[in-house]
């Protein structure tokens, strides 16, 4: 995986990156509509991509002030921040988010209906076994066109014990 900080069109190519947001890509885009801008909640079907469920993670997006609130976290989320914030604003549960280059990534997917990737992610926040990091978003909107939810990613890659470096993770070209 290299570094990349990605603001893309929702056709746009990412980076090489972890097969699984790969997949997850590959699969938000096959359930988008035909005629839509983005597929919505209702057109996402947990069934449909039941390995990739741990690392998951949906926002729903309030207008007005613009705010992010946790609608759903996977298991290996939940283990790896140590709590489940589900339920919660982002802006309460990691208040020092607002300032960094990850809430940008969600203002821009949920403004501009942006794809958002990031390699490697700030790991603040994550038990220190785990370094190496990256997270993909994905605008979802009911109507189509009105982004209302944020479905995202994040894979955490654990260190070697005692070295700090990562374990190597396969990477795949994010050619769909």
């Amino acid at each position: 995986m290299e570094n990349a900080d990605c603001i893309l069109s929702p056709d746009g190519q990412l980076p090489a990156c972890d097969e699984r947001i790969v997949a997850l890509l590959r699969y938000w885009r096959s359930i988008r509509p035909a005629g839509a801008a983005f597929p919505g909640r209702q057109h996402f079907d947990p069934v449909a991509i039941p390995r990739l469920l741990p690392w998951l993670w949906l926002m729903d997006v309030q207008r007005a002030p613009l705010r992010f609130r946790f609608r759903v976290m996977g298991t290996e989320q939940t283990a790896f921040i140590g709590d489940d914030p589900t339920g919660r604003w982002v802006d309460e549960r990691f208040p020092k988010l607002l300032d960094k280059l990850t809430y940008k990534h969600f203002v821009a997917c949920a403004e501009r209906g942006a794809m958002t990737y990031q390699c490697p992610l700030p790991v603040a926040h994550v038990d220190k076994r785990y370094m190496s990091s990256e997270r993909i978003c994905l605008p979802m909107a009911r109507n189509g066109r009105d982004i209302d939810m944020v479905l995202a990613m994040s894979i955490f890659h654990p260190t070697i014990e005692g070295n700090g470096a990562a374990l190597p993770q396969p990477a795949a070209a994010a050619t769909l």
